[in-house]
């Protein structure tokens, strides 16, 4: 699944909502079903800047792809970098910082987050960007 298509995948599943205490439920399900960071990689150098709550991310390249786990210490904030591995994980480092995030706005994400949270959106999706861009110069 490309990128474009696993953002539609997200767009359609959010717009079966149209009330937002919903479709915060839906992000804090899909928190809770991501998988649980292993413990060593709960550290300083995975810890996302920016971020209210605690959020750490590992990237790994495999074969040539991106793989993503996460793990935070907030429910829906947890939600938030699911659907952004959700979308972005096992795709190339070029496919990833070409990637035009289009289903943050077309579900209404960022202007149903507090300041803080939607800043936090900002460091996570930066971060992501950031690893693809270190692991395309390698």
């Amino acid at each position: 699944m490309t990128i474009n298509e696993a953002q539609d995948a997200v767009i359609s599943e959010f717009e079966d909502f149209t009330d937002w205490m919903d479709k915060y439920q839906m992000l804090i399900d899909l928190g809770n079903e991501l998988e649980p960071l292993e413990e060593q990689y709960k550290n300083e150098q995975n810890l996302i800047d920016g971020c209210q709550s605690r959020v750490w991310l590992q990237c790994d390249n495999v074969d040539g792809k991106l793989i993503f786990t996460a793990d935070s210490d907030a429910l829906i904030t947890k939600g938030i970098i699911a659907l952004l591995i959700r979308v972005l994980s096992n795709h190339t480092p070029q496919e990833i910082i070409d990637a035009d995030l289009y289903f943050i706005e077309q579900i209404g994400l960022r202007q149903h987050l507090s300041p803080t949270r939607s800043n936090g959106l900002l460091s996570m999706v930066t971060k992501i960007k950031a690893y693809a861009v270190g692991f395309s110069l390698q």
